[in-house]
């Protein structure tokens, strides 16, 4: 299990810069750390990137969630594990963090 709680808001971290190129999202690290390589660059698929796009600092990942149930074909519990899956994984890779203000 993750420690992703889902009445947490996550925004983009400071030590990357993501853009939307021919429909894909993709984020680079600014900061050495981050990836395992300088030059990583991380591309997120249609659902991630419409997790991604939910990142505003305002919505949690409860409301993500349900906002992801709401427009894909999938189990609650599909989407939940997903959800939680990418967020710890972005976190753990310091490409997203929790809103605190």
């Amino acid at each position: 299990m993750n420690d992703i709680e889902l009445d947490a808001v996550y925004v983009p971290s400071d030590e990357v810069v993501a853009r939307k190129i021919e429909g894909e999202i993709i984020i680079v690290p600014l900061t050495a750390g981050i990836a395992e390589d300088q030059d990583d660059l991380f591309t997120l698929n249609d659902t991630g990137r419409s997790v991604w796009e939910l990142l505003d600092g305002k919505t949690t990942v409860r409301q993500v969630i349900d906002r992801l149930i709401q427009q894909y074909d999938a189990a609650e519990e599909e989407i939940r594990r997903d959800v939680t899956g990418l967020l710890a994984e972005l976190v753990h890779r310091r490409i997203i963090t929790v809103n605190k203000g």
